[in-house]
């Protein structure tokens, strides 16, 4: 496929504010339960929360770029009930509300608890919307990957880790975003964060490598029998079908040497996951607050040149017949 850096900058932009909402709420929990310091509403959750908002609307932003008529847009959630797309439509919106409201509770202050749970428990507004934001955010990563992981003739997006990867990925960028804020403003939350990403990362790499393995293994099941519907046994291409470029030989195909994909998925594989831990690993010993700033920077980066292969990765179809020549 060729890939569109509108989606790539949505699906890595939401996944770092869905991921550092996650590490926030995270946060609370910790300190609810008296194991981390509880931290300052107004300098810590509320400008969190804005930053997820803030990432989750560059996103949003992002998406208008590939979309041929913007002003239609609106139409998407009318196909809610068998489009995965229209429903990531709905449930990021949703989600956007959920984390305002959460920034705006923690920015006047309106946490003071409304009932106990087991009579020791308090449980406070935030709270309650960051439990429902939480959820929502879960749902928000399932409905952006089955966009992809739903469609059967894409062999490579087409199994349960396509699901899996976006929701470890969303995970560590946010919790190490987390972390690197934390570390920017002075909070002593980022061991707490800094190991939640380091987590996150591990299993995002065991993920996304059991992803390449599989990819790897597949055996094309189309040919150019079933790509012109004729079953004779002995068929030659004598050309590509087209006298110049076309929209499908453009649009579904990446256009990238073997060697050039080869580095992209070095580069991702070192950037995302190995480097950025050993980074943030070092802070420990360290004690530098940049240490954190640059892994997150450096994940990035990297999470671009995956999610740039993710897509480079699928091979269409069509591309039996478009992209052969004489």
């Amino acid at each position: 496929m060729h890939p569109a850096f509108s989606v790539i900058f949505l699906t890595t932009l939401i996944g770092i504010g869905q991921g550092l909402f996650l590490a926030l709420f995270t946060g609370q929990v910790y300190a609810l339960a008296d194991l981390i310091p509880v931290q300052e509403s107004q300098g810590f959750h509320a400008v969190g929360s804005l930053l997820s908002l803030l990432f989750l609307l560059l996103g949003l932003v992002a998406s208008v770029f590939h979309l041929g008529r913007p002003e239609r847009a609106w139409r998407a959630v009318t196909q809610w009930r068998t489009s995965w797309l229209s429903r990531e439509v709905i449930v990021l919106p949703l989600f956007m509300l959920l984390v305002f409201l959460y920034g705006v509770v923690h920015y006047f202050g309106w946490t003071a608890p409304l009932f106990l749970v087991a009579e020791t428990l308090p449980v406070d507004l935030s709270l309650i919307i960051g439990l429902l934001a939480s959820i929502v955010a879960f749902a928000l990563f399932v409905c952006t990957a089955m966009i992809y992981a739903s469609l059967k003739f894409l062999q490579e997006w087409h199994t349960p880790l396509t699901v899996l990867n976006y929701t470890l990925l969303g995970l560590a960028s946010g919790f190490m975003f987390a972390a690197a804020f934390s570390a920017y403003i002075g909070a002593d939350l980022v061991p707490l964060f800094s190991s939640w990403a380091m987590v996150f990362t591990l299993l995002g790499a065991g993920s996304r490598g059991a992803s390449l393995a599989r990819n790897r293994a597949l055996r094309n099941r189309y040919g150019l029998r079933t790509a012109i519907g004729v079953r004779h046994p002995n068929m030659k291409q004598l050309s590509q079908g087209f006298m110049g470029g076309a929209f499908n030989t453009r649009e579904f195909f990446h256009g990238r040497t073997p060697g050039a994909l080869r580095l992209i998925r070095w580069f991702f594989l070192l950037a995302v996951f190995p480097l950025p831990v050993a980074l943030i690993a070092s802070a420990y010993s360290l004690e530098s607050p940049s240490l954190p700033i640059a892994a997150f920077a450096l994940q990035y980066l990297g999470l671009i040149a995956e999610r740039w292969y993710f897509f480079a990765e699928a091979k269409h179809p069509q591309n039996i017949y478009y992209q052969s020549m004489a």
